[in-house]
């Protein structure tokens, strides 16, 4: 059975005091779900603080981005060992808003991924379609070339070690959502297209969706056969809203 992750991206939102104060929240609340990870990415200059709060809990601590360099002259980067001090065990890689306000590509994130295999980080790699790529057809062929790119030169050990988030951009922040057939379609691809590279990684790969998850949608999306988990965004910044998520896993 593969493992189910629930995942917090916060983006930027939350001061220190205001990270620490959702965090107790999903402490005190029924966050532990047997079977179910659950993963909070907040800001950078939220990490420790989280980190003081989340050791020895059940809420594992993730970054929303990390640099493709160890170290250097790479001014306003983050290292993937800077974010191992600071307790983080996963980092998302490609997010759509990545690609699209700071230009990163395919290669770019196949980069940091490399890094993240290399530092014992587990990445979330993101892929998804702009609206204008749906209505066109092109869903497969841009998730297709996104999968084939960023995954590009890894080995099947590696990919089981690996987290896909599948996000439709049209999706995020928009309200709209795919339906759970419409998203389970890509997921499906998504799987079969990984497994062209080693089929038992891609049977064991968890693939999370990532387009508006709400309450009241996620049970939906999530009994589906090929969606393993959720990216959420809005709702994760609401205790009661990102339990009802996790309770829906």
């Amino acid at each position: 059975m593969r493992e189910i992750i629930i995942a917090g991206n916060w983006k930027m939102n939350g001061t220190v005091a205001e990270t620490e104060k959702l965090l107790k929240e999903l402490l005190a609340g029924k966050s532990k779900k047997r079977g179910v990870t659950v993963v909070v990415c907040p800001s950078f200059t939220s990490l420790h603080a989280a980190h003081k709060i989340l050791k020895g809990s059940h809420i594992a601590l993730g970054a929303q981005d990390m640099s493709a360099h160890q170290k250097g002259a790479f001014t306003s980067e983050v290292s993937a060992s800077m974010l191992l001090t600071v307790g983080a065990r996963y980092v998302i890689l490609g997010h759509s808003e990545k690609r699209q306000y700071h230009a990163e590509t395919d290669e770019l994130v196949n980069a940091k991924t490399r890094l993240a295999f290399a530092s014992g980080l587990t990445p979330i790699v993101c892929v998804g379609e702009t609206l204008d790529q749906r209505e066109s057809g092109q869903t497969n062929d841009v998730v297709g070339t996104q999968i084939n790119g960023t995954l590009a030169g890894f080995t099947g050990e590696q990919l089981e070690k690996a987290v896909i988030a599948y996000e439709p951009v049209w999706a995020i922040g928009t309200g709209k959502t795919a339906t759970p057939e419409m998203a389970q379609e890509v997921h499906k691809f998504i799987r079969d297209r990984v497994g062209q590279v080693d089929r038992e990684a891609a049977h064991s790969l968890p693939i999370l969706y990532g387009g508006s998850v709400k309450a009241d949608n996620a049970e939906g999306l999530l009994k589906q056969p090929d969606i393993d988990g959720a990216l959420v965004g809005g709702a994760s910044l609401k205790a009661d809203d990102f339990i009802a998520i996790i309770n829906a896993a």
